[in-house]
């Protein structure tokens, strides 16, 4: 038998880690879209969205998805900020997660 997503979820986790999956599902959803937002604005030399404001995106859990969305769209790759700020970005946020689902259970 084949379980749904929200069986596994609410049998797996507890609610606080489904929470916090779902979160940062979210978050990193919408820093990938950002970065590709902000990557076509630039291709068309429109108002772009702000180095600070994708940073933070970063900090707050959405490492993975500005990072991805780095590669995917080639963009911030050559921004130092970026290229060396994000992925210490998404190694702390790695340990975050790791310290969350290990030691709040």
């Amino acid at each position: 038998m084949v379980d749904t997503l929200s069986t596994v979820l609410t049998t797996k986790f507890t609610e606080i880690e489904t929470s916090f999956l779902t979160y940062l599902v979210v978050v990193n959803i919408i820093s990938f879209i950002a970065m590709g937002l902000d990557k076509k604005k630039a291709q068309r030399g429109r108002y772009r969205i702000s180095e600070s404001t994708l940073m933070a995106l970063s900090v707050i859990g959405g490492a993975s998805g500005v990072l991805l969305g780095m590669i995917v769209f080639k963009h911030k790759t050559s921004k130092s900020k970026f290229y060396t700020g994000v992925p210490l970005l998404y190694i702390l946020n790695q340990i975050i997660i790791v310290i969350v689902f290990n030691y709040f259970r």
